[in-house]
């Protein structure tokens, strides 16, 4: 069977419609859909309807509740912190985004650190966000520890514990850097482990700690963070962001992602800076910058991706995003009151 292809809008009402067949209340099912269509259409595959399927799975099996509602508070004025009660990070994120982009251009920087989430999928998409509004901004992610560093004898300690940074350039999409703290990310792993596709070396360990480039070996072991002791001490801290600040759970703390019926209680910590108040003139120094660079044959990441007007969804995923939502509409229905 062919590969659909759809809409932007298309995509999104078929990413609510699931989201909803599942329990998904009316807020999380569209905040849900947008970050996913967001993520698939700049070609962020991975974490886009790739990964739709696992928060499907989440919301059948309890790990992320489905009548979730956010709750916001304000420590000080320009730090935003929320409560995500066991919902997704992405509506609380949009909940906060109005007062932290506000908060951003009245003092200068402003902060939302949120705990209590299911994992945050496409890290990118809270500071690309920020970026087109005109801020710099960072975003630091943490969930159930996957990756081992040296000294920790291949026992998992931190999650891949992604980290975001943007900015805006000048008549251009935003430069943005979005990257896991581990040799690669998890959802890598597991797209090479279902193709039976080998791993480069250095990426991960086997159960008893041994280098392996078997995926599904890989899968029973854990990931390797980047650069050995350099790239263990950037998964440190995003740790401290993530989890320290937002009072969310430390990766070894957190329930799986995957499997059972608790919440990871994970965090997202992100910070936005006006660069008016600092340097107006940065959108357009950093696109001559970036052009500077480009000529020089240095990449910079984001500089000329725009999202595209379609997406091609695979047959196979299609089938099983639909599966789901019908087992989630099965379940509602086993569930109501004979009439």
């Amino acid at each position: 069977m062919d590969a659909r292809r759809l809409s932007l809008a298309d995509a999104e009402s078929l990413a609510v419609d699931a989201a909803r067949a599942v329990g998904v209340n009316a807020p999380q099912a569209r905040a849900l859909a947008r970050a996913t269509v967001a993520a698939e259409a700049i070609g962020r595959r991975a974490v886009g309807f790739a990964h739709l399927p696992d928060y499907l799975e989440a919301f059948l099996a309890g790990r992320i509740r489905g009548d979730a509602e956010p709750e916001l508070s304000f420590p000080v004025p320009a730090l935003i912190a929320c409560d995500a009660r066991e919902g997704i990070a992405q509506l609380g994120f949009d909940l906060a985004f109005a007062d932290l982009t506000h908060r951003a251009r009245a003092y200068g920087l402003a902060a939302f650190a949120l705990s209590n989430a299911f994992t945050a999928g496409e890290v990118g998409y809270y500071p690309r966000r920020l970026a087109e509004a005109g801020l710099v901004a960072f975003a630091a992610a943490n969930g159930p520890a996957l990756i081992t560093v040296p000294g920790a004898d291949a026992t998992p300690v931190y999650c891949t514990n992604p980290f975001a940074f943007a900015a805006p350039v000048e008549g251009r999409p935003p430069l943005l850097i979005d990257q896991s703290s581990s040799a690669a990310a998890f959802v890598e792993l597991r797209r090479r482990a279902l193709a039976d596709e080998p791993l480069p070396k250095g990426w991960a360990v086997d159960s008893d700690g041994r280098p392996t480039t078997d995926a599904r070996a890989a899968l029973k072991g854990a990931l390797l963070a980047f650069g050995g002791a350099r790239g263990a001490n950037i998964a440190l801290m995003v740790e401290t962001l993530a989890a320290g600040l937002t009072g969310a759970n430390w990766s070894l703390d957190a329930p799986a992602f995957e499997a059972g019926a608790a919440s990871p209680g994970a965090g997202l910590f992100v910070a936005a800076i006006d660069p008016q108040a600092l340097a107006p003139r940065l959108p357009r120094r950093l696109r001559d910058q970036l052009d500077r660079l480009a000529a020089l044959g240095v990449h910079a990441p984001g500089r000329s991706r725009t999202a595209a007007a379609f997406i091609e969804l695979p047959a196979g995923l299609a089938l099983r995003i639909e599966a789901l939502a019908e087992a989630g509409r099965a379940a509602r229905r086993s569930l109501s009151p004979l009439r």
